[in-house]
């Protein structure tokens, strides 16, 4: 049944689930209203009957003349029969004997407790030749008797039946009425789900994720239009960034690729030729190829460092790492790619989570970029603070403007001013994925006098954590 329920439209079980719960509810009240009526019935006809009693005296003549018996209908009392009441005698040992009527009625043991004075009056109902009777016994005064006085039900279920007919008929029509009212509220209560429908079906169909849904209210299905807008905006910001990244790569690949031909080729020709080139030339030709095939391989590390996503490994464990011992790591190596470089460090100790590997390229990257600014001769100071955990790179070179500051940690994004230099534009936004990957964050900013300081702050501790007992 469920399944089956789950195989139709929306808009059927909607209608349906309306149809169902109306004729649930109209189907209570339908019964709740019968038997009141039927409550409210009974009530009259038992006024009717406490209202409507034979003189006594002529029963208590009848009782004492000796004839509690069945009497002929010639010798019944000749007291009007008031709204056709059958009405019997019972003495204390349960005989009877009817006084008028068509049918005698069974004696029940509440007739007998009247009777005997047990009890102050009885009301019942009682069946006799396949009718219902509504029996009313009251003791008869100043005999060992009690009367009955009963009349049928047939008037009180012909009105009960009608009832039942025009509330069958309502509640019928109600339940038409809701499923059909069902299915206008369903139509247009989803009308927003088939524009968002339409709208799904159309971005798998043409990958078009310029399409926006009108947003009205602040219902449910407004938060859900205002969360699809909000999703293909992301999703073509993303792909946006893709084509941009793969546009960028693209563009900084080809600068190396050429020039690397350009040697090669030059050193084919000269081989072909018979001609080859002077020693000198072919070793300086050798070392720019060199050059090249280091700058395309750091390149390719660099694109597939950025192409993980943030949330993937970066290829080793996350570890107790001291920060400062990762700073005077980069410091050796940035020394040897800037020999005239004079690079002063302060380094306390402090103590991160992070990748190490991962962490000591960042800040590497940060080096080697106040390296390539720095003037011949210049000094690049290297300061790490034990008590908040804050690393600064300050160099000497020209410093970054103030218009350039946002832009510095995009991908390949250089400075016009640096375009001839050497470098991706990758590096400090690898800086910046690690850092933020580790929980810190990092700036650049101009420095007093001159210069760049980058500022670079992960959380931690001057002292590592205790060993986990054995």
């Amino acid at each position: 049944m469920t399944s089956r329920l789950n195989s139709l439209p929306l808009r059927s079980r909607l209608a349906l689930l309306v149809a169902v719960a109306v004729a649930v509810a109209v189907a209570a009240c339908s019964l709740a209203a019968w038997l009141l009526v039927r409550e409210q019935l009974v009530d009259s006809l038992d006024d009717a009957l406490h209202a409507n009693r034979v003189p006594d005296s002529r029963l208590i003549d009848l009782v004492r003349a000796g004839q509690c018996r069945a009497v002929p209908e010639e010798e019944r009392l000749d007291t009007p029969n008031p709204f056709d009441s059958t009405v019997q005698l019972v003495d204390r040992d349960g005989d009877s004997c009817m006084a008028f009527g068509e049918r005698p009625l069974p004696v029940s043991a509440a007739d007998v407790a009247v009777a005997r004075g047990e009890r102050v009056e009885a009301l019942h109902t009682v069946t006799a030749g396949g009718e219902k009777y509504r029996v009313l016994t009251t003791p008869l005064r100043g005999t060992d008797a009690a009367v009955t006085v009963a009349r049928p039900m047939t008037e009180i279920d012909q009105s009960l039946d009608t009832l039942a007919l025009v509330l069958g008929l309502v509640a019928a029509t109600g339940v038409l009425g809701a499923a059909g009212a069902g299915v206008l509220l369903a139509r247009a209560g989803l009308r927003p789900v088939d524009r968002l429908t339409d709208a799904v079906e159309h971005v798998a169909r043409t990958e078009d994720l310029a399409v926006r849904i009108p947003v009205e209210g602040d219902d449910e299905i407004a938060r859900l239009s205002r969360s699809f807008n909000a999703m293909t905006a992301a999703l073509a910001t993303s792909r946006d960034l893709q084509q941009q990244l793969t546009a960028d790569a693209g563009h900084e690949l080809r600068t190396p690729l050429t020039s690397l031909r350009t040697n090669i080729d030059l050193l084919v020709r000269s081989e072909q030729a018979g001609r080859p080139l002077p020693p000198e030339d072919r070793r300086e030709l050798l070392e720019s190829v060199r050059a090249q095939i280091g700058e395309l391989a750091s390149l390719i590390g660099d694109l597939q460092e950025l192409s993980r996503p943030d949330a993937a490994p970066t290829g080793g464990p996350v570890e107790i790492v001291g920060l400062h011992e990762t700073a005077e790591r980069a410091v050796e190596r940035a020394r040897l790619r800037g020999s005239d470089i004079t690079i002063t460090r302060d380094l306390a100790p402090w103590y991160v989570r992070a990748e190490p590997a991962a962490l000591e390229r960042a800040v590497v990257n940060l080096l080697d970029n106040a390296v390539k600014f720095s003037p011949p001769g210049g000094t690049i100071d290297v300061r790490l603070d034990g008590s908040t955990g804050t690393l600064r790179v300050r160099d000497r070179g020209p410093g970054i403007p103030e218009d350039e500051l946002p832009y510095v940690f995009d991908r390949f994004w250089r400075s016009p001013s640096a375009r001839s230099l050497p470098g991706s534009g990758l590096g400090l936004s690898i800086v910046a994925r690690t850092v933020r990957r580790s929980g810190g964050e990092i700036a650049l900013h101009p420095a007093p006098g001159g210069g760049t300081e980058a500022v670079l702050r992960l959380p931690g501790a001057p002292a590592p954590p205790p060993d986990p007992p054995p």
